[in-house]
C-alpha cells in the first residue's frame, strides 16, 4: 500500500516539476513562436495574386 502511495506522489511530483519548469521558462511559447515562423515561411514562398 505505501509502495503505491509513495509512486502516485513521486509521479505527481515530477509532472509537478515539469509544468512548472515549462511555465517559468516559457517553453510553450517559444515553440509555437518558432513552430508559426516554419509555418510563415512555408505559406510566404507561395505566389499569391491578388485581383479585385
Amino acid at each position: 500500500m505505501w509502495k503505491f502511495l509513495k509512486k502516485i506522489f513521486v509521479v505527481l511530483l515530477v509532472t509537478v516539476i515539469a509544468l512548472f519548469v515549462v511555465y517559468f521558462w516559457n517553453l510553450d511559447q517559444k515553440l509555437l513562436g518558432w513552430l508559426y515562423k516554419q509555418v510563415n515561411t512555408m505559406f510566404d514562398r507561395k505566389k499569391v495574386d491578388l485581383l479585385f
